[in-house]
């Protein structure tokens, strides 16, 4: 392992971690942003990958909200049946 792996590997986690591509820059200590975008633009997420993820929330979200009023509404129908 070199230094310069290092380097990818804390800059793929800054992405990973949410990170935008001037902190990224400033942290690599890149001249320009274009330089960090030429290099790891391919990580940070698309338009597609966020629409993804936001759908995801929403249905884990309503899920969560569903399950949780069954579960209400068994142990209300237990109280009122005992």
């Amino acid at each position: 392992m070199k230094l310069h792996d290092l380097r990818h590997f804390y800059a793929s986690g800054l992405i990973a971690a949410g990170c935008d591509v001037v902190t990224v820059q400033r942290a690599l200590g890149h001249a320009k942003a274009t330089t960090t975008l030429d290099t790891y633009s391919h990580l940070w997420p698309t338009a597609e990958d966020k629409t993804r993820a936001a759908a995801a929330g929403l249905l884990e979200e309503a899920l969560t909200i569903s399950a949780d009023s069954l579960r209400t509404e068994d142990k209300n129908s237990a109280e009122s049946h005992a």
